[in-house]
């Protein structure tokens, strides 16, 4: 009873727009803009520069007709923090979509460092230029930090959803990070940044998935290794992952773009109850980085007296050997 409570009020929460960093006063709210100033002076002591450029053709020498992947979102999505097109998330997954399709694959990133949830729009309108069999979603950070309220956000990743689904793409939402594992971050900042990002992440999912699309929660980005080892996990300016912490969440992303497409079968350890309603699915998976939520039914029917059923599947993810791409394969744009 108090599990359900509490996903209850976590997915109420983030739906409209309460709680996180927008809910602070006076001595407190006051240290938390001390804290985020000193800590955003320190990740940007460290200019990244551009992300690499990743766009082509992955899987040349395969033969077949190229699937179509779209990589929309952030800086995140985009790939900030690596320093060659293959280190980037786009370019893993276009490589490891191929290898797993055994045909070639057609990556177009249309993500942008910066990008708030607002941004989704204009990025869905170039990305379904490139008519997409499947699109990526990373996106929410920057919401987080913005103080944009997570009701706000939800309705441009749902519209986003929407639209990508009407045309017949497939789309897999990675949620947002957990700002907390962040390295510079200080309490109560980071207690602050954990709660709201996953918060949000929650309301992600059940937007994502109550339209038709699956969700995978990134949370700490595989958080256990991003903890023991952050210096190897983090870029240089520790905010954004290595390629090593990429290469983690693409792990975690890449079997469920898989499944969607009808290419590896619904194979993982299901989680909780099994089917769940998606309010239940989406604050467990905030909680348990590296899981999948997608819609389920129950007796044929896709909803309940409690709403869309879903299933919470953790999968048996790829190494990260498997999604690294080699340069014979990626003929750029």
């Amino acid at each position: 009873m108090l599990r359900a409570f509490t996903a209850r009020r976590i997915a109420a929460a983030a739906a409209y727009g309460g709680g996180g960093i927008t809910a602070l006063g006076g001595i407190t709210f006051g240290l938390v803009v001390v804290e985020a100033k000193l800590a955003r002076r320190m990740i940007t002591a460290t200019p990244n520069g551009d992300p690499p450029v990743a766009d082509g053709l992955y899987g040349g020498t395969l033969g077949g007709a190229p699937l179509s992947l779209v990589m929309i979102g952030d800086s995140t999505a985009a790939g900030l923090g690596v320093h060659t097109p293959d280190e980037t998330p786009a370019a893993l997954l276009a490589a490891g979509l191929s290898a797993i399709a055994d045909r070639p694959v057609r990556l177009t990133n249309v993500a942008r460092s910066g990008s708030r949830s607002q941004a989704l729009r204009g990025q869905v309108d170039r990305a379904l230029q490139a008519r997409p069999d499947i699109a990526v979603i990373m996106i929410g950070g920057n919401d987080v930090t913005g103080r944009v309220p997570p009701a706000e956000s939800v309705r441009h990743l749902a519209d986003a959803v929407e639209r990508l689904r009407a045309r017949g793409s497939h789309v897999v939402v990675g949620t947002c990070p957990d700002l907390g594992t962040v390295k510079p971050l200080m309490q109560p900042l980071r207690f602050i940044a954990r709660r709201a990002s996953r918060q949000l992440a929650a309301a992600q999912t059940i937007a994502a998935v109550e339209r038709g699309a699956r969700s995978v929660s990134l949370g700490d980005l595989l958080g256990r290794e991003f903890a023991a080892d952050p210096r190897s996990m983090f870029s240089e300016d520790r905010y954004h992952p290595s390629a090593r912490g990429y290469a983690s969440a693409c792990a975690a992303v890449l079997p469920s773009m898989a499944s969607a497409l009808g290419l590896e079968p619904d194979v993982g350890d299901l989680l909780g109850d099994g089917v769940l309603p998606v309010y239940l699915a989406a604050a467990e998976a905030a909680e348990l980085s590296g899981t999948e939520v997608r819609g389920a039914s129950v007796e044929g029917k896709e909803r309940g007296p409690r709403g869309r059923w879903a299933t919470l599947l953790r999968r048996r993810t790829v190494t990260t050997d498997d999604t690294s791409p080699t340069p014979a394969t990626h003929d750029p744009a």
